[in-house]
């Protein structure tokens, strides 16, 4: 026969346990509050199989849960995980909300590992489906935030996806993409900068214009190329 009294205080300690592990973001997103639950969280560092719910401002219901098998984040001054921050050589928040295809909803981008480049931030990226009433996966933008330096950056003015990607210290690509309706990412620039001569900088620009790729290509010392 189980002793419940032996029972009670390890339910109690695990209760206790999981309840450490979990989060709440309500200045994330402009239309979702957050919560966030996560298995591990040591030297303020929190790793593994995660829950993320979101709640609708305007009625506090439940709209969508979505997971990550690795969603990986620092806390922050507040013991909070941050959202929205995207540093190409730092930090990058567990969880980015913004406009991925210009369609005028808003999207998310879901921290998954350190697969991309360099063993960099990964992400699983969930575009809103207006017919459907939520966020449903986008292979194309998960891609994209897998085979670079981490998350990629919006430019919404331009209406353009930004990646940065390289090869060691020397070699660097910034590509550009437009998002087409029905269509999908078209590559629309990219700047090259190739500096693995050592004295000088081999900038490639390549821009596609009236349905054709123009290429510019010029030389710079490496001292004057770089001294900003």
């Amino acid at each position: 026969m189980v002793n419940c009294r032996l029972l009670l205080p390890i339910i109690l300690l695990g209760t206790v346990v999981f309840g450490q592990n979990h989060f709440e973001l309500n200045d994330a997103s402009k239309n979702y509050n957050v919560k966030i639950d996560i298995k591990t969280c040591e030297n303020n560092e929190c790793t593994g199989k995660s829950i993320i719910e979101l709640f609708d401002k305007k009625t506090s219901k439940k709209f969508q849960t979505l997971t990550s098998d690795d969603l990986n984040f620092y806390l922050n001054e507040d013991q909070k995980p941050t959202a929205n921050i995207i540093q190409l050589y730092n930090e990058q928040s567990p969880l980015i909300f913004d406009d991925f295809n210009f369609d005028g909803t808003e999207d998310i981008a879901i921290r998954n590992g350190n697969e991309s480049g360099y063993g960099g931030p990964s992400y699983d990226v969930y575009v809103f489906n207006i017919t459907k009433k939520q966020f449903v996966p986008s292979e194309e933008l998960t891609v994209l935030a897998h085979e670079n330096l981490g998350m990629f950056n919006t430019d919404a003015d331009r209406k353009r996806l930004i990646t940065y990607s390289k090869s060691g210290c020397c070699w660097h690509i910034t590509t550009e993409y437009s998002v087409l309706p029905q269509r999908g990412l078209f590559k629309v620039y990219e700047l090259e900068e190739d500096a693995t001569g050592g004295e000088k900088v081999i900038v490639t620009k390549r821009e596609f214009i009236d349905d054709k790729w123009i290429t510019n290509i010029k030389t710079y010392p490496i001292n004057e190329y770089y001294k900003n």
